[in-house]
C-alpha cells in the first residue's frame, strides 16, 4: 500500500485521533476507576490492540491508504493509551498497591500481546501469504 499524501494523512490521523480519544474519555466517564485495578483502560488497551491487529485483514483498509491512517494511527491510536496506563500504575504505587500496580502494568502488556496473537491465529498461513502477496502487488 502506498502512503497517502501528507496533508491527507494529517487530516485522517487528526480526525481519527479525536474520535478515538473521545471514545476513551466516554468509557472512562461511564466506568470510572476506583482504588483497585484500572479495568477500563486495561480493556481499552486490549481491545484496541486486537482491533489494530485486524486492520490488515480488512480489504478496504488495505486498498485505502487514508483509511488505514484514520483507523489505525487515528482512531485506535487515540483510543488506546499507554500513557494513562502508566499514570494509573504510578497512582497505584503511590497508594501502596504495589502488587496491583505490577499486575496491571505486566497484565496490560501481556493481555494486549495475547489479543494480537489470537487475532493472528484466526487467519491461516495461506491467508497471511495471500495478504503479503496482495501488498507486494501494489
Amino acid at each position: 500500500m502506498t502512503a497517502p499524501p501528507l496533508r491527507v494523512a494529517l487530516l485522517a490521523a487528526s480526525a481519527g485521533g479525536v474520535l478515538g480519544a473521545l471514545a476513551r474519555w466516554v468509557l472512562g466517564e461511564q466506568f470510572p476507576v476506583g482504588d483497585g485495578f484500572p479495568t477500563t483502560v486495561f480493556w481499552i488497551n486490549v481491545a484496541g490492540s486486537a482491533l489494530l491487529a485486524t486492520l490488515p485483514a480488512i480489504a478496504v483498509v488495505r486498498r485505502t491508504p487514508w483509511l488505514a491512517v484514520f483507523l489505525g494511527t487515528g482512531v485506535l491510536g487515540g483510543f488506546t493509551t499507554m500513557s494513562t496506563a502508566s499514570e494509573q500504575a504510578v497512582v497505584l504505587l503511590e497508594h501502596d498497591h504495589t502488587g496491583t500496580a505490577l499486575a496491571y502494568a505486566a497484565g496490560t502488556v501481556a493481555a494486549a500481546l495475547a489479543a494480537v496473537w489470537l487475532v493472528d491465529r484466526w487467519t491461516t498461513p495461506d491467508d497471511r501469504v495471500l495478504l503479503e502477496r496482495e501488498e507486494a502487488d501494489e
